[in-house]
């Protein structure tokens, strides 16, 4: 009965973020990539202290894989010019700090990143806050910027 209530509220939760993907506007998606990476990496720290190891590699892999597939692959190179290269080198490194924390259970390296996500995090809520004379939408600036892909 219990692995029933799991299921339920799993599900649950699955349709509440696939309700929140489809009405979000590009800058709130990114909002929740950063929001996803960090609850990923909490898990991480929290798995690896209960030394539970494949939870601990499951919530990592989670976790680079979407700095990898949605942060990174997110970035107008071309648009976004010298700050979006520099956001890419950032997410590679990030992705390489993960990989280390998880083979040496370093949790150390969980927290470095857990503060580089929330630092980035909070300069892209400040984006999506800054008032401008383009159309209310903050994606339109983030397009503008080049820090994501049209």
């Amino acid at each position: 009965m219990f692995a029933v209530k799991n299921n339920q509220v799993a599900a649950y939760q699955r349709i509440g973020v696939e309700t929140g993907v489809e009405s979000a506007d590009p800058h709130k998606l990114i909002v929740m990539l950063f929001e996803g990476a960090r609850l990923a990496v909490a898990e991480a720290m929290l798995f690896m202290q209960q030394k539970e190891t494949a939870l601990k590699g499951k919530a990592v892999s989670k976790a680079i894989m979407i700095i990898d597939h949605g942060l990174k692959a997110s970035l107008d190179i071309k648009a976004g010019g010298d700050l979006a290269e520099q956001l890419a080198a950032l997410y590679d490194y990030i992705i390489n700090r993960l990989s280390v924390a998880n083979l040496h259970n370093d949790s150390r390296i969980l927290e470095e990143i857990d503060h580089l996500l929330a630092d980035l995090q909070s300069a892209w809520n400040a984006i999506g806050n800054t008032p401008n004379t383009a159309p209310p939408d903050s994606a339109q600036s983030d397009k503008r910027l080049g820090l994501i892909k049209a």
